[in-house]
């Protein structure tokens, strides 16, 4: 699929709360190339190299589908915290293709490392250090039970380490984030900048997904780069406390891939000092700007789902726990009929009512308020007074909805964030494969 530019460039509402495309800044420590290995038959980038001279501290967090990639069994079984690069491939998700699947990766880390190595020999600086196998790790997305195209990427991955470049300007991170597209209609990208140590940080990501996307990562790839020195072990811990408000708070048709992935990765250029653990108050700057860089993403995965025309937040205020909370809003935002209201702009909100009672979470209903926008639409376990459906209708016109669901049986919120179904969903699935 190429890149819909007209989606890609049009503006936002003013009061939109979708994600926002950020112009990325290059990482120290990273090198990144990205090439057309045909695997579209198109033409078009669809293999991607991030490379790591000096090696890099990396965690990662992956599916919890009971069935997952090659490429994930491969990234699991290997036990170093220091890796060199990161290959990822769209088109094929290299997932039930059984051993050969298994053995594709064998061939390419050992290819990939061969002329790595051989790349660093040549220059002036040169190192005899050998880059092992064991030192790449491969992310991949696309139609699952696919051969996997082992030679046509094995072809690719000279001119990959070639066109492997250290100065990533704008026109890199646009084409490599575009290169791990799949059904996406634009790329994914976010920045943010936070001090560590009283040391400016740098923080730049790319992310895909557009389509079976749910809670527990849905079918994305992220990956996060950064300058700071902090060990794998505390990245692995910071990952997995903001993907919960973030990444697994995001749902478009429901469905968890076998391959999803996020992962980050920090280089150490930018030296600080000691971490006791993850709660140590000099990491709290670096948490909230990783926050907002995967929040940012998610959402721009969402409004970006397939076929979706609305970027939709879905509120649970006053719930007994986060759990009830999040519980319910996900029962509203996965309700297929729920979604089509939205896409038909229709303020239809005994849908919402449903999506509550299904969640089997006890509640009050004479107790429950709902509000599309800030039109109160039902209270009290009825229709609310003086309900001015022309004006609702009006709102639900605009790319970005807020619908608030008050329990008022106890204190915890939790919002998660969804999209609308339109035809276009449809049409897009059925032809996945051609």
């Amino acid at each position: 699929m190429t890149i819909n530019l007209k989606n890609f460039l049009k503006d936002k509402p003013k009061f939109s709360k979708m994600g926002e495309f950020q112009e990325l800044e290059p990482i120290e420590g990273l090198e990144i190339s990205a090439v057309s290995a045909d695997l579209y038959g198109t033409g078009r980038d669809d293999l991607c190299l991030f490379y790591f001279k000096d090696g890099t501290n990396y965690a990662a967090v992956y599916t919890n589908s009971s069935i997952c990639s090659e490429s994930i069994t491969w990234n699991r079984q290997i036990r170093k915290s220091l890796i060199k690069a990161l290959l990822v491939n769209t088109k094929n998700a290299n997932t039930f293709t059984g051993q050969q699947g298994k053995d594709a990766l064998d061939t390419l880390s050992k290819y990939l490392a061969k002329n790595l190595t051989l790349r660093e020999s040549q220059k002036k600086d040169g190192t005899t250090q050998a880059i092992r196998p064991n030192e790449i790790i491969f992310a991949s997305t696309g139609v699952i039970g696919d051969r996997y195209p082992t030679q046509k990427i094995k072809e690719s991955t000279q001119d990959l380490v070639e066109k492997l470049r250290e100065k990533q300007n704008k026109f890199i991170w646009f084409k490599a984030a575009s290169s791990i597209m799949t059904t996406d209609t634009r790329p994914k990208l976010a920045f943010e900048t936070c001090r560590v140590w009283n040391k400016d940080i740098r923080i730049s990501a790319i992310a895909k997904g557009s389509g079976m996307i749910a809670p527990n990562l849905g079918t994305m790839l992220a990956f996060v780069f950064t300058d700071a020195d902090i060990p794998s072990v505390y990245l692995k811990s910071l990952l997995k406390r903001t993907i919960t408000n973030s990444f697994n708070a995001i749902s478009v048709d429901s469905d968890t891939s076998t391959n999803d992935m996020v992962a980050i990765f920090a280089t150490g250029k930018v030296k600080t000092g000691k971490f006791y653990n993850t709660l140590d108050p000099k990491l709290k700057d670096f948490e909230n700007a990783l926050q907002k860089v995967l929040l940012n993403l998610a959402k721009q995965i969402v409004s970006d789902g397939e076929g979706a025309k609305k970027f939709v937040t879905v509120k649970v205020l006053n719930a007994r726990s986060v759990n009830m909370a999040k519980n319910i809003a996900f029962s509203v935002a996965n309700s297929p009929l729920f979604k089509t209201a939205m896409a038909a702009e229709d303020p239809n909100w005994g849908r919402i009512v449903m999506g509550i009672g299904k969640s089997g979470e006890k509640v009050s209903p004479e107790k429950i308020e709902i509000k599309i926008g800030d039109f109160k639409v039902a209270e009290k376990g009825k229709i609310a007074e003086d309900i001015d459906e022309n004006k609702i209708k009006e709102y639900m016109q605009w790319d970005s909805i807020t619908v608030e669901i008050n329990l008022k049986i106890g204190q915890a919120n939790y919002e998660c964030y969804t999209c609308d179904f339109t035809k276009d969903y449809i049409d897009i699935n059925a032809d996945y494969r051609s």
